[in-house]
Parts: structure tokens; sequence; C-alpha cells
């Protein structure tokens, strides 16, 4: 029996098992893996920050899926009806995943994964609100006791509430948002279709920070050379052509010097304050620093 036999035998017996049996394997494979993950940012969380590792997993994940998805699907991946939904849906996805890795960064890995899980207890309270999905009896008594453990996870009757863990449940609420806009979006989209745009938001905003961060860098490398005569030639203009040109006429015209400089120095200024705000908001620990 060769391997395809295999396959194709392994995809029948798969296809005839009950839909809600197949959706807990998913479910257990994908906390398994995400255990997993949580391990590996752990131990990475020691060098790289929230953001760095979250833009790390977007763009690993990012590599391996969108090939795959655009060589089985096709640019039809990339077309939607309902952007909004999808934007909303990445904004919400990358909340999370930020509030998930700096829990595990800040917080015990077992109280982290604790709080990350109680994601389906919010999902109960999201899913009467959004969908209108009404639970039983013994799930709500279930949810009102997995919320008891939260409150003794996260020891309020001690000082006050521990903010990392605050940010942990925060994260397990937004995961709880993503599921409600996948819900949504399933009845409309494919599958493929949802999960390459999923990959897309997470990547962009780490992009975003650090090319703001890198736009100085660049802008003071140009005026540099172009101020010694090798970058920029007139009569194309530069800031480094500008202000070479003020140093030649300082003496009869200064103010063709100050003016370029004081201009030039304040769009260094700006970019670079617009890129520690970024990275900032993305990573508080570095805010600490």
């Amino acid at each position: 029996m060769t391997l395809i036999n295999y396959v194709t035998a392994a995809q029948k017996r798969w296809a005839q098992l009950p839909a809600n049996l197949r959706a807990v394997l998913f479910v257990s494979a994908g906390a398994i893996l995400l255990t997993v993950m949580a391990v590996f940012v752990k131990i990475l969380g020691e060098r790289m920050s929230a953001a760095q590792l979250m833009f790390c997993r977007a763009l690993v994940g990012f590599l391996i899926f969108a090939p795959w998805l655009l060589a089985t699907g096709g640019f039809d991946v990339i077309r939607t009806k309902r952007p909004l939904m999808h934007l909303q849906r990445g904004f919400w996805g990358a909340c999370g995943n930020f509030c998930f890795f700096y829990a595990i960064t800040h917080l015990v890995l077992a109280d982290a994964m604790a709080l990350q899980f109680s994601r389906p207890l919010f999902m109960i309270l999201l899913a009467f609100l959004f969908l209108g999905e009404i639970a039983g009896r013994g799930r709500i008594a279930i949810t009102f006791v997995g919320f008891a453990g939260i409150l003794v996870m996260l020891r309020p009757f001690g000082g006050g509430f521990d903010p990392d863990g605050i940010v942990a449940v925060s994260g397990a609420v937004f995961g709880g948002m993503v599921v409600i806009c996948i819900k949504k979006l399933a009845s409309t989209e494919p599958t493929r279709r949802i999960i390459f745009r999923h990959m897309v938001p997470n990547v962009l905003g780490p992009v975003i920070v650090y090319t703001t961060l890198t736009i100085p860098a660049v802008m003071l490398l140009e005026a540099f050379l172009s101020f010694l005569g090798l970058g920029v030639q007139p009569p194309t203009p530069s800031w480094g052509l500008l202000i070479k040109d003020g140093a030649d006429r300082m003496r009869e015209a200064p103010w063709m010097l100050i003016y370029p400089g004081i201009m030039f120095a304040l769009a260094l200024f700006s970019f670079n304050f617009v890129g520690d705000g970024l990275r900032d908001a993305l990573d508080p620990k570095t805010s600490k620093d």
C-alpha cells in the first residue's frame, strides 16, 4: 500500500468523524501547539520585547502559509466583500497577541496560560451579546465558577489586582472578540481568506514601528553624503545640498544655513519621537527601562 493510499484512507476516515468531534480535536491540537509556543516565548522573552516576538511569530506564519494559500486558492484569498470586518478582526487579534506575549514574559508561565485559557468564559458572554447565542444553565454555572477562579488568580484582596494579570485577562477578552469576528466572517468568507487576512495585520504593525525608527537614520545618511557631494546632485533638492549651499554663503546670508539646519533637525526629532511613541505603545516594558 503506497503513501498516497494511506493518505486517502486517512482522509476518508477523518471525513466520517462527527463534526463536533473534529472540532474538539482541532481545538485540542491548537491548545497543545499554543502551549508549546508559549514555552518558546517565555525563553525568548528574556532577550526580546513582546512587540518583537509578535512580529517574528506573524512573519514566520506569513512566510509559511501565504505561499501555500496563494498557490491553492490564487488571488481569491485576498478579495473580500467585508474589509471592515477583517480590519476589526485584525485589530482585536493584534491586541490579543500583544497581551498574550506580554503576560508570558511578565508572569509565571502556568499563571499566564491559565488566564489565557479563560477565553471560553468570556466567549459565552460575548456570544450572547454579539451573536444572540443563549447558553444553558450548566454553562452559565460553570462560567461563574470560572470567573471566581480568575479572581483568585488575580489576588484582588492582597493589595489590589495584579497589573500583569489584568493584561493577561484582557488578552483573553480580545481573543474572544477574534473568535466572534471569525464566526461572523465564516458565513460569507472561506477559511483560507480568513487565515490570510489574519496574518497580514500582525506583520504590518511592527513593520511600521521599525520603519519609522529607520527613516531618520536614512535621512541623516543621505544628507551627509549630499553635503560631501557624493549623494543627490543639483538641481535635485536635498537637505544635504541646502545645508552645503548655506555653509558656502554663511557670511553674507547666514539664514540659508540656519533655516535648513533647524528644519532638518526638527524632521529628524519628529520621526524619532513618533517611532519611540509607537514602540512604547506596543511594548510598555521598554518605557520602564
